[in-house]
This record gives structure tokens, C-alpha cells and sequence, in this order.
């Protein structure tokens, strides 16, 4: 066993280590896809990818974590908490239900402290179907010059301009222009990129290789950074079917706290383009899909936005002082990794009860079957 607090790591080099460690002690074969570039301290990043369970196994639950690189200390830790776990893993065995691990769905973000991959590309609007026209986010144009300034920090006047335009169109119409996802601007927030990257490409290859004989699949993504610290919001992953959406809040749901959506507005989400999601409709069109992202708080929404702007602001000026840019990769981290204890305990708990409903879910539908 390990104890929650020392299955999260400070860094992702500490990270895989210690997913690497925690599938050899459970007895499970890693398939590491390995990135073609070095991550933030020159060591060798990778997809790495364990499945727990039968490779036929008709009901599959997939536990992703860094989809958005830095918030991988968190879905990290699950992942390392969850494999050392043995009432999770007889509860999952005894259900007939796999689980597969993917660790790190953006190693290189996860290593160097960015929410996006080495493209600039935000993984979670990066599966579009670019053989046709890609939305175009008329309200980012009119924000883009004001997000990433010449100079940082911005001048008064920069701040005055954007609290102008969230005035006029109020926070969540911000949120939305900001976070949506954008196709015009490569060097931009929230890009969603001209072609898939090599996370898109690699975790299709990874659903081909582990998923497609799935009849029931259940997916938790494990992300950070929206809404009050510490809380779990269970955010629909899907696309907007409503028997999935009653199924996912059949299974994940409470009259308190239902399955929240991007479709009809109950999420702190704004409505996203190019979500990951779609890969599953894709490459295991014969599963019955039921998904959530596992959306973790961390600090007020003004304040992430802020520390991706000076995050993308750094990337376009590497020759920052170096006092500048050790500081703008503190806030990154602290706006999606708080590092205290109890904290940790709220991500463990939450995830864990999460696994346990899917499996339960996984195996109620594949008797209605």
C-alpha cells in the first residue's frame, strides 16, 4: 500500500517513476510510447500505457490522466494510489472489468510545467475533423492581442482593456472566448491546432491496440483547474446523446451533485470544440461509451486564465529573466496542483468512489444487455 499523500510527485520525471514502480508491483506489463522530443530536465517522456485485467475483457474502464500536461500531478496520483489499491483492484477483478491506465496523455506539458503539448496545441481541442473547416472563435480574435501583451507583466492599461470587454460581455462570455478553443492563432491560448499531434495520433493507437473489443467503456479523464479548490465536478464527456448523458448521471450522479454537462450550460466548462471524446466514436465505434472528465478545483477562474496568459506570454519571449520566468512556472503549477495534504485526500477520495461507481455501472449495464 501507499499513502495518498506519497502517491502524488512534484515533478513528472518522480511521476512516471513512481507509475512505472507501482505497475511492476502489481504485476503489470507497461507498453511505453515514447515521445520523440526531452522533457523540461532533458529525461526521456512517454505515453505509458498498463492494462489491469483480461486484454479481451468486454467491459474496459480507462483512468487518463494529463491530458492537459500540467495537470498531471493530479490525475498521477490517482493513478499511483489506485494500483496499489487491492480493494479497488479485487473490486474490479471480481466484476470481470479491466482497467486500463494511461499515464500521462501529454508528457511533454507534464514535464515542462505548460498545459499544452509541444505543438502549443491544447490536447482536449485538438480532435477536429481538419479534412473539413475548423470553427472559427470570433470572440478570442478580438481578445488575442490583449491576452498576450508585448510586455509582463501587463500594463494597467491592458487590464483596464480586458476588464472593459468582461464589462460589456460579462465573465462567463470571457471564459467561453477564452477557453472554448481556437483554430486562427498557433501561438495563441487554448489552440486547437491545424492537424491531430502526436498525443492525438498515439492515443489512438493506444484505444486500437487495447480498447476495441470493449462492448461496455467507461473513461475518467482527470483534470484540474475549474471550480471551488478541491471539489470533484463529474463533467459529461461525451457527445451530446442524451441516454449517455442519463446513463453517466445514472452512474456518477446525486440529487446534489448530478453529472454536470457542456451542452446544456450546467457546467463550469464553457462550451469546447475538438473534444478527445470523439476519439472513442472513432476508433471503438461497436462500445457502448459512458464518460466523464473528473474536473478538480484549484484556484478562482480570473486567476488560471492569468497564469496561462503569462505562461504563453513566457513561451513567445524565452529570453525572460530568469527571476520572471521561475516565478510565471510557480503560478502555472499552483493554479493546477494544490500542494497540501488535504487536498490530496479530496482528489483520492473523490477518484476512487468515481472507479468504484463505474465499475458498478459497467456491470449493471452489461447485464440490461
Amino acid at each position: 500500500m501507499i499513502g495518498v499523500v506519497e502517491a502524488f510527485s512534484p515533478t513528472y520525471s518522480i511521476a512516471r517513476a513512481k507509475f512505472l514502480k507501482a505497475c511492476a508491483a502489481a504485476g503489470l506489463t507497461v507498453d511505453s510510447h515514447v515521445h520523440p522530443l526531452k522533457g523540461g530536465e532533458g529525461e526521456e517522456i512517454a505515453m505509458d500505457v498498463a492494462l489491469d485485467g483480461a486484454a479481451d475483457a468486454k467491459q474496459l474502464l480507462m483512468v487518463t490522466s494529463a491530458c492537459h500536461g500540467v495537470e498531471g500531478h493530479c490525475g498521477s496520483g490517482v493513478q499511483v494510489f489506485s494500483l496499489y489499491d487491492d480493494e479497488w483492484r479485487d473490486k474490479a477483478r471480481a466484476a470481470g472489468v479491466a482497467v486500463l491506465y494511461v499515464h500521462a496523455l501529454n508528457p511533454h506539458g507534464f514535464s515542462h510545467g505548460r498545459r499544452v503539448t509541444n505543438e502549443n496545441v491544447d490536447l482536449n481541442r485538438n480532435f477536429s475533423d481538419y479534412t473539413k473547416p475548423l470553427p472559427v472563435n470570433a470572440a478570442y480574435a478580438e481578445l488575442h492581442a490583449l491576452l498576450l501583451p508585448a510586455a509582463w507583466p501587463p500594463t494597467p492599461d491592458n487590464q483596464e482593456a480586458i476588464n472593459a470587454w468582461i464589462a460589456t460581455h460579462g465573465v462567463a462570455a470571457y471564459q467561453a472566448a477564452v477557453t472554448g478553443g481556437q483554430y486562427q492563432f498557433e501561438d495563441g491560448l487554448f489552440f486547437g491546432g491545424k492537424a491531430p499531434t502526436w498525443s492525438n495520433q498515439t492515443f489512438r493507437t493506444v484505444l486500437r491496440t487495447h480498447a476495441q473489443s470493449a462492448r461496455g467503456l467507461a473513461w475518467i479523464d482527470l483534470h484540474t483547474g475549474l471550480g471551488p479548490n478541491g471539489l470533484g465536478e463529474r463533467i459529461f464527456a461525451a457527445r451530446d446523446d442524451k441516454a449517455a448523458y442519463a446513463r453517466a448521471n445514472a452512474w456518477w450522479g446525486t440529487p446534489a451533485m448530478p453529472v454536470t454537462s457542456i451542452y446544456d450550460g450546467s457546467s463550469t466548462s464553457a462550451f469546447l470544440t475538438g473534444l478527445m471524446c470523439g476519439a472513442i466514436y472513432d476508433e471503438c465505434p461497436a462500445a457502448d461509451y459512458t464518460g466523464i472528465a473528473l474536473e478538480y478545483g484549484t484556484q478562482p477562474i480570473m486567476e488560471v486564465t492569468g497564469a496561462l496568459r503569462a505562461d504563453h506570454w513566457l513561451y513567445q519571449h524565452p529570453e525572460a529573466p530568469a527571476e520572471l520566468a521561475s516565478s510565471i512556472r510557480a503560478r502555472m503549477l499552483e493554479a493546477f496542483y494544490t500542494d497540501m495534504d488535504a487536498w490530496k485526500g479530496q482528489i483520492i477520495s473523490q477518484a476512487r468512489q468515481a472507479m468504484f461507481q463505474a465499475v458498478d455501472g459497467l456491470t449493471a449495464a452489461d447485464s440490461a444487455r
